[in-house]
């Protein structure tokens, strides 16, 4: 079982929100969802317009999550009907029984290593991560062609990114480039992590910060979603469309103890749906696994897009002391 710590870490720096009743009673068989996808709110309008269900919010403290979930939970007065969050997260809650098997016809469809089998967990996206850049200052044809180019001194000072020493998904996405990009070949990747600290990167909490340095030409290029494209329009950014492209598989489950199980299910069901992987992809630019449905960003519906590995407590502890030493962060 991985420790609670590393949780929090995760969900310290996705900032989640949560979808819940406020303590009151649902009218007209509302559902309580959390949440850690934000500008979600056209799929929560569109779900309301389809079945008549309200979804209610608001947010908490995320390090009052876990806690939060299996206090109620203990106590039989768990308030959400549906828990979306992290893999690792939702595998704590799928450890303690919080989470019930459900097999949704609506993914049916979905790719292979996406079935979790009958665990309480589905798939449904994945949490891409690439280069993006200002594209009023950095001309497609100058833009990096390779991960690596990440490493060449001409970018120096240019460069915005998460903490490598403190945001896991930072972390697992570097370790997997090892794999992925430089096929195992450790004296490589570790060479091109020495260039890319000695450019000397600007680093903030996640990746929620990165867009602005970018969009402002503060740092005019880093490490960061492509969904950001969307969420940010019009604001002058692009992606440098690097193969592959790698990120976390964001995860969703009913509630085990759901005061609405019926309503849950539906819920499920929708966001499953064709329906409503359009609207995460073309409103909030989501990479979902629903076939044939893409970000409305040039060049992802060709991307190659994978999952990358989920790294355990220790893995994620040894490898943000070695990030700390390599990038020299105090």
């Amino acid at each position: 079982m991985k420790k609670v710590s590393v949780v929090l870490l995760v969900l310290f720096f996705t900032a989640p929100m949560i979808f819940a009743r406020g303590g009151q009673e649902a009218a007209g068989g509302d559902g309580a969802f959390y949440a850690n996808i934000t500008a979600i709110e056209p799929l929560l309008d569109d779900f309301r317009s389809r079945t008549g269900t309200r979804a209610n919010y608001t947010r908490i403290s995320t390090t009052q999550f876990l806690a939060t979930v299996f206090t109620e939970f203990e106590a039989n007065r768990l308030m959400a009907d549906v828990i979306q969050a992290p893999i690792p997260v939702m595998e704590m809650l799928r450890e303690r029984g919080v989470l019930a098997p459900y097999n949704s016809p609506a993914a049916a469809n979905f790719p292979a290593w996406a079935n979790r089998g009958n665990d309480g967990i589905f798939m449904f996206a994945i949490e891409y991560v690439s280069i993006i850049y200002n594209h009023e200052i950095i001309s497609r044809a100058d833009a990096p062609r390779r991960y690596q180019d990440l490493a060449d001194p001409r970018w120096r000072n240019m460069i915005v990114m998460p903490d490598p020493s403190i945001h896991p998904t930072t972390i697992s996405w570097l370790v997997a480039l090892r794999e992925h990009v430089f096929n195992n070949n450790d004296a490589e990747w570790r060479a091109f992590l020495r260039g890319l600290a000695a450019n000397n990167p600007m680093f903030v909490a996640s990746f929620g910060p990165t867009p602005a340095p970018i969009a402002s030409g503060e740092k005019p290029i880093g490490i960061s979603m492509p969904k950001y494209i969307v969420t940010h329009a019009p604001a002058p950014l692009d992606w440098a469309q690097i193969q592959p492209v790698m990120g976390s598989p964001r995860g969703i489950g009913i509630s085990a103890k759901a005061p609405n199980p019926e309503g849950a299910r539906r819920f499920m069901d929708y966001w499953l749906s064709a329906e409503a992987g359009k609207i995460l992809a073309d409103d909030v630019g989501e990479y979902v696994l629903v076939p044939g449905v893409f970000p409305p960003i040039n060049g992802m519906n060709t991307a190659r897009v994978i999952p990358i590995a989920e790294l355990s407590d220790q893995e994620i502890t040894r490898w943000a002391a070695e990030f700390r030493t390599i990038f020299n962060i105090r």
